[in-house]
């Protein structure tokens, strides 16, 4: 570990200290969900981990409210996927318990899928494919170019064509 990595890690290790309780008491607010809040609160230090380096933080409550809010609208924006996936598939009282355990299971995987891309590769698919944004408009969204939006989404579609042939292969051997 390097003498930068060090640095880095002390300090997440302070804002975690300060800042842990105070973050879960916020979203704890927002959801009316203690083990929600808790996940969220958690996921917000990891992307912070992740980062090259946060050192010079002059807010970090603000820093890790906006972090916290745009995980919980990809919450928001994969529940309401979910939603609508299911009224399009038009489940019906004759659709059988093992149709709805086997959509649900499809559902998860592709969901554990989307959750190994990166953070802006994933929230370039989720702002496309949910939000119906345009290039431009995810672009300006994300602060990243229009070259890497047309990048991050070709890299999604692979995850999603790779999705596709795998779970056509496991309906094949369980036919």
């Amino acid at each position: 570990m390097s003498g930068a990595d060090t640095v880095h890690r002390n300090h997440l290790d302070a804002l975690f200290r300060t800042h842990y309780r105070w973050l879960c008491t916020y979203l704890r607010r927002q959801l009316h969900d203690a083990e929600s809040a808790e996940d969220i609160a958690a996921e917000t230090f990891a992307q912070l981990l992740q980062s090259p380096s946060v050192t010079a933080i002059r807010e970090p409550r603000a820093m890790l409210t906006t972090i916290a809010q745009r995980l919980l609208y990809q919450r928001w924006r994969r529940a309401d996927l979910e939603r609508r996936h299911a009224q399009q598939i038009d489940v019906d009282v004759a659709t059988s318990p093992e149709e709805l355990a086997q959509l649900s299971q499809t559902l998860k995987r592709l969901d554990r899928s989307l959750q190994r891309l990166p953070g802006k590769v994933r929230s370039t698919f989720l702002l496309a494919r949910i939000d119906g944004l345009t290039y431009p408009q995810i672009a300006a969204e994300l602060g990243i170019s229009q070259r890497s939006v047309s990048a991050y989404m070709s890299r999604s579609q692979a995850l999603c064509d790779r999705h596709s042939a795998n779970q056509i292969l496991t309906d094949k051997r369980s036919a």
